[in-house]
């Protein structure tokens, strides 16, 4: 039998890793940034714009935070997954559910309370980030989750 933390940890680097993959082919197609950028976007939620200047520092500190939050929702929902029957039925719904979920939680509660300085709302980028967030976090976190219970 896996150990639920290893799962956990093997799950929650492969969709942080694949959701780092999208963000970077996503972020340099719409908007022409260079991938350390989003490291610093990522920073810039703890230390605000200061992180846009920081360097190197800032770049580890990103992609630390970026894995951190992949953890969290990765844990969440292995920790959902027993209680709520709806993820058991279908993993490919319920990962694209899960992802949906995912981009509201970050985009609508955890980015307005950071020190995130926020433009105006675009619809293409909405769409494109809640499509990486649905493929590469929900979709790979529900179909783990769904071989652990599984087997278990």
């Amino acid at each position: 039998m896996k150990t639920y933390y290893k799962v956990i940890l093997l799950t929650g680097f492969i969709a942080g890793s694949l959701d780092l993959t999208g963000a970077i082919i996503s972020s340099t197609i719409l908007n022409r940034k260079f991938p350390s950028k989003i490291f610093h976007y990522i920073a810039s939620g703890v230390f605000g714009k200061e992180a846009f200047s920081g360097g190197n520092s800032m770049i580890l500190w990103g992609l630390l935070f970026h894995y951190i939050i992949a953890y969290a929702f990765t844990f969440f929902y292995f920790l959902i997954y027993p209680k709520i029957g709806f993820l058991h039925i279908n993993r490919i719904a319920s990962g694209i559910f899960y992802g949906a979920f995912v981009w509201v939680i970050m985009n609508r509660i955890v980015v307005p309370l950071s020190n995130v300085t926020q433009g105006p709302f675009n619809i293409t980028q909405a769409i494109v980030g809640m499509v990486v967030l649905m493929l590469m976090i929900g979709l790979p976190i529900a179909f783990n989750a769904h071989k652990y219970y599984a087997v278990e």
